[in-house]
C-alpha cells in the first residue's frame, strides 16, 4: 500500500519504522527537515519538508493516489485538515490523531461530511488499556480478541511461584488448566517457547486463554486478585478524565490529587463522581490522609515520568496491590521491564501506534489478506495476529503435528464459529470460519498461509 505520515515525531517514526519493513510505500511529510533527516538516514521511506496541510505539499507526497494518510502532527486542526484535504484529492482512507475532548463530540459528522475513516484520541485510548488493568490486576498487559473470547496478558514470574523451574508441558496438567503459554522474555531474549521449555523466577510470559481460564490460572498460582475497588490517581490531566469516567462505570471509587487548583476544578466539574483533592502528591502525609493505605490500586499520570515511576514504587512500598505509571521514554520503559520496579507502565505513544497498525492490518485483510486485529507484547518484540480462515484454505484440516510451520511461529488459539474456544495440541487443526490467533517474533504476516514454512 502506498502511506503518507504527516508529522514525524515519535508517533509518526514508529510507525513508519514498523510499516516500512512490510514492503509498504513509505512518504513522511514534515515541516522540519531535522526530523525528516533522521527518517531517512535510518528507514527505508521517501521524505518531504513541508506542511502537511497543504495541497501543494500533499499534491507532492501523493495523496491523489494514496491508499492511506495518516495525520499525526502535535496539532488538531492541522491533522484533520490535512485528513480533509488528502481525501479530496482522492486518498482512500484518512486518520487523524485528535485529543480535543469538543471534537470529539463532532467526530460523526467528521467522517460523513469530510470523509474522515478513523481518529485516535491517545488519552481516551490510553485510559482504556489503564482500566483493563486495573479489571485485571495480577498482570502487566491485557488484550482481547474474538470479541472478548479470549485474552492474551502479560505476567511477570516472581521468587517462589510454582512455574518456577517448571517446564512448559507440565503448566496445564500441574495446575488443572487450559492455557498456553506463548512468549517468553529473559533478559534480553525473547521466544516462542515449545513445551520443553523451562520457566524461571523473572520471566515475563505471555498467556493465552479465555477470561475464565484465565482466572483460574491466576487462582491457581495464589495470586488471583479481583479487580480494583478503591483507585487513587495523581494527575488531573485528561487521561484522568477519561478514566475517571470509566471506573465510576465500573462501580470502582476513585480519589484524584492534583497540585494545579484549576485542572481540579474542571476534573470534578467533568467527573462529579470523583473526589478530586487539591494538593501536592509528593507530600506523603496527604497521601496517607487521603487514604492511600485504604486504596488497592494506584494510577501515576503526571507530565513526569520519573515523578509517575517514584510514586508508584512508593505505593508499592505501601502494600498497593497494582501500580500504574504513565511512562513515555522508552529508556525507561526497558528499565521498568527488566527490575520490575513498578508493576504496570502504559505509554500514550505506544498506544496510538498499536490502534494505528491495527487499522493498517484491518485494510490489508479488506484487500486480500486475513489479518483481524493485530496487537504488540514484550516491548513490541511480540505480534500476536488474529486470522480468519475461509474457505479453501490450504490449511484446513491438516493436524498442526503435520504442518510444517516457519520458526518463532505459534498458533496460540482458535475460536470456532459457535464461539468455542480451543487451546490447539497436535491433534487439532482448522475449520473455515475459525477464528486462530497467531504468536510470532517475525513481522510481516499478511495471511495465515505466511506461517509455514
Amino acid at each position: 500500500m502506498k502511506i503518507i505520515i504527516v508529522g514525524n515525531g515519535k508517533v509518526g517514526y514508529a510507525i513508519a519504522s514498523q510499516l516500512a519493513g512490510e514492503r509498504h510505500d513509505i512518504v513522511m511529510v514534515d515541516d522540519s527537515a531535522a526530523a525528516l533527516n533522521k527518517a531517512e538516514n535510518a528507514l527505508d521511506v521517501m521524505c518531504i519538508e513541508g506542511n502537511g496541510a497543504s495541497i501543494r505539499v500533499l499534491k507532492e507526497a501523493g495523496a491523489q493516489a494514496a491508499d492511506l494518510v495518516i495525520a499525526v502532527t502535535n496539532l488538531d486542526d492541522t491533522n484533520l485538515l490535512c485528513c480533509f484535504i488528502a481525501k479530496k484529492l482522492g486518498a482512500g482512507h484518512t486518520i487523524a490523531r485528535v485529543r480535543s475532548v469538543e471534537y470529539e463530540s463532532q467526530l460523526r459528522f467528521m467522517q460523513q461530511e469530510m470523509g474522515l475513516s478513523l481518529s485516535i484520541n491517545p488519552e481516551r485510548e490510553t485510559a482504556r488499556d489503564i482500566a483493563r488493568i486495573l479489571r485485571f490486576p495480577a498482570v502487566a498487559k491485557v488484550e482481547t480478541f474474538a470479541k472478548g473470547r479470549v485474552e492474551l496478558v502479560e505476567y511477570h514470574i516472581p521468587q517462589g511461584s510454582l512455574l518456577d523451574g517448571m517446564a512448559l508441558k507440565n503448566v496445564a496438567a500441574s495446575l488443572q488448566v487450559k492455557v498456553l503459554v506463548c512468549a517468553v522474555r529473559r533478559g534480553e531474549e525473547v521466544v516462542i517457547p515449545d513445551g520443553n521449555y523451562v520457566l524461571g523466577a523473572g520471566d515475563c510470559i505471555s498467556v493465552t486463554a479465555k477470561p475464565q481460564e484465565l482466572e483460574n490460572f491466576f487462582r491457581a498460582l495464589g495470586v488471583f486478585r479481583d479487580h480494583a475497588r478503591n483507585v487513587m490517581v495523581v494527575g488531573a490531566g485528561r487521561i484522568t478524565r477519561f478514566l475517571a469516567e470509566q471506573l465510576s462505570q465500573m462501580k470502582m471509587r476513585v480519589r484524584v490529587v492534583d497540585r494545579d487548583e484549576q485542572r481540579c476544578v474542571d476534573l470534578s466539574e467533568a467527573v462529579p463522581t470523583a473526589l478530586v483533592i487539591h494538593g501536592d502528591a509528593t507530600d506523603v502525609h496527604l497521601l496517607a490522609e487521603e487514604g492511600l493505605d485504604d486504596s488497592d490500586a494506584f494510577v501515576a499520570l503526571t507530565g513526569l515520568d520519573e515523578l509517575n515511576i517514584m510514586l508508584a514504587m512508593y505505593a508499592r512500598c505501601h502494600n498497593i496491590e497494582c501500580s500504574v505509571a504513565k511512562v513515555n521514554r522508552n529508556s525507561f520503559t526497558e528499565l521498568i521491564n527488566k527490575t520490575a520496579i513498578v508493576e504496570s507502565t502504559v505509554s500514550t505513544s505506544v498506544v496510538t501506534v498499536s490502534r494505528i497498525l491495527q487499522y493498517v492490518r484491518a485494510m490489508e485483510n479488506s484487500t486480500g489478506g486475513g489479518v483481524i486485529a493485530l496487537h504488540r507484547m514484550v516491548e513490541n518484540q511480540v505480534e500476536a495476529l488474529e486470522f480468519h480462515i475461509t474457505a479453501g484454505s490450504p490449511l484446513i484440516g491438516v493436524p498442526f503435528k503435520d504442518m510444517a510451520t516457519r520458526p518463532n511461529v505459534l498458533v496460540g488459539c482458535i475460536t470456532r464459529p459457535n464461539g468455542e474456544v480451543i487451546i490447539p495440541s497436535g491433534g487439532d487443526s482448522l475449520q473455515p470460519g475459525d477464528s486462530a490467533i497467531v504468536i510470532t517474533t517475525l513481522t510481516g504476516l499478511r495471511d495465515i498461509q505466511d506461517i509455514l514454512a
